[in-house]
């Protein structure tokens, strides 16, 4: 494959789509049905018109449009590269459920900063309950992700996981866990000062309404450490972005 000019670059850096049906491949053809309608009628590109396809897994594949009118949309793979803009930590958030509009802020804030996967949790002080409530939803969040990924130039799609329940979360983090907890005082419970130099982390951020001291006690009996985030008390929301963006300075992925 040829390499990627400036002005391939600039194209590739307008327009992004996440398609993981793309087969890599010099000059391959691939299908564009599913962006026919955003191509044709909301950006009004044309054939011959430059975007990049991006594949989930962190390759990216630019691609001229060839055809595009009411009946076909291809495109012709013309370069391909690695890229280079996923961060070195392997970030999960555990959030607890939130009211709909700040959840889905937390969902494409998260994003953006470099979160690798989502878990919607449901504790003993969430407002949205049971789990199933959440199931409809779905759709609409891993949209919310994807174009969130799409415009901050991710490589790599955030996974969104089912709902877990407080004793299953705890169960499920990897790597280093922290459980943010407004209870937790103390220069040395910082999370910047706890924070260690693995590669994966596991954050846990409670509702509205905060969590129980039942609820830290069960985490800390299960290895996972409670931090503070200073001391004002942050809402659920402003919590999960805040500690994701510490989690991403001191690894270096934000410059």
């Amino acid at each position: 494959m040829k390499e990627v000019s400036d002005k391939e670059s600039k194209a590739r850096d307008s327009h992004r789509f996440f398609l993981p049906e793309i087969v890599p491949g010099p000059h391959c053809t691939v299908e564009l049905a599913p962006l026919a309608h955003q191509l044709r009628n909301v950006l009004r590109l044309a054939p011959g018109s430059l975007i990049t396809l991006l594949d989930g897994s962190g390759t990216s594949f630019l691609t001229e449009i060839v055809d595009l009118d009411e009946e076909r949309a291809t495109g012709r793979v013309v370069a391909q590269e690695t890229v280079q803009s996923e961060p070195g930590v392997v970030l999960t958030l555990y959030q607890c459920a939130l009211k709909r509009d700040r959840f889905e802020w937390v969902l494409q804030k998260g994003t953006e900063l470099g979160v690798n996967r989502f878990v919607p949790v449901i504790s003993s002080r969430t407002v949205v309950r049971p789990a199933a409530k959440l199931l409809p939803r779905y759709d609409r969040w891993r949209a919310i992700i994807r174009e969130a990924a799409e415009q901050s130039r991710r490589g790599r799609l955030p996974v969104l996981d089912q709902p877990l329940r407080w004793e299953e979360a705890l169960d499920h983090g990897a790597g280093q866990r922290l459980l943010a907890w407004e209870e937790e005082e103390g220069a040395d419970k910082g999370l910047a000062t706890v924070l260690t130099n693995s590669d994966t982390i596991s954050l846990l951020i409670g509702p509205e309404g905060g969590i129980t001291s039942e609820e830290a006690a069960a985490a800390i009996s299960r290895g996972w450490q409670c931090v503070s985030l200073g001391p004002r008390v942050l809402r659920a929301e402003t919590a999960a972005v805040a500690a994701a963006a510490v989690v991403m300075h001191l690894s270096g992925s934000l410059g």
